[in-house]
């Protein structure tokens, strides 16, 4: 049987690859739960410093599999139990991440499978790229994150554009209206690229990168005092790892300093 996530690690940098090409990389439980279990690995593993995540064959991943899901609704199970048991936790672990990752966004990304890719810091994309908010042409409401990372993109106003006419946005509008973070001229350069970024990223401050992140989460959100609080608190643990101590010292003796990720 061949394996629905594909997961390299070289370098400081791991490689999730979704791995079902004949469905198009479409989600079904047990690429959801791999997909959810190798992102809490690599949260967790300290010689990983950066993550991509890209889709094997011509669509980074197209959402849902609605094989999957007819045969749901046809044995009268409560169909979108999904949702609470495996897309949630998947959304959680990837949007608290404390590491950089770079979705490497080749061919079509709809549903979950967009929702996915907009949960990274990074997309990076080419001609053949596309993203589709495709849950209302199937009579469903958002999910993956979709609400809560969309707005955050592209605004409000233009969320509820892309939810509720859903229509397919192509790679350069979707650049334009800040889908893709990068729009390369050629398909093939996409991953290379991604996995270029994150090497770069990783031999960065990787504990300043993951508390950029978390303080994000809260500015984006919350009130000034909330941001200003959470400042506070991250800058005081960045201050003491030896990747600070070290990056002052070599700023004082003109060097280029060296981070080690702690």
């Amino acid at each position: 049987m061949t394996d629905v996530l594909l997961v390299d690690r070289t370098d400081g940098v791991a490689t999730l690859t979704l791995n079902r090409p004949d469905s198009m990389n479409s989600l079904d439980i047990a690429l959801k739960v791999a997909l959810r279990e190798a992102v809490e690995s690599t949260a967790a593993d300290p010689a990983v410093r950066a993550v991509v995540l890209t889709g094997h064959g011509r669509a980074f991943c197209v959402g849902q599999d609605l094989k999957e899901h007819v045969a749901t609704l046809d044995s009268g199970e409560p169909p979108l139990n999904t949702v609470q048991e495996h897309y949630n936790p998947l959304v959680r672990a990837l949007a608290t991440m404390p590491k950089p990752v770079i979705a490497a966004v080749r061919g079509m990304a709809a549903g979950a499978g967009a929702s996915l890719s907009f949960l990274a810091d990074f997309r990076i994309g080419g001609p053949r790229t596309a993203f589709l908010m495709a849950f209302a042409n199937v009579g469903l409401a958002a999910d993956s994150g979709a609400s809560w990372t969309l707005p955050r993109l592209v605004g409000h106003a233009k969320a509820i554009e892309l939810l509720m006419l859903a229509e397919t946005v192509p790679a350069p509008e979707a650049h334009r209206i800040g889908l893709l973070s990068q729009l390369l001229d050629d398909d093939e350069a996409v991953l290379v690229t991604a996995q270029e970024m994150a090497a770069r990223l990783a031999t960065g401050p990787t504990v300043a990168y993951g508390m950029i992140k978390r303080q994000l989460r809260v500015g984006t959100s919350g009130n000034l005092d909330e941001a200003l609080a959470e400042e506070a608190i991250v800058q005081a643990l960045c201050g003491e790892t030896a990747d600070h101590r070290n990056a002052t010292a070599a700023f004082v003796a003109k060097e280029k300093p060296i981070f080690i990720g702690r």
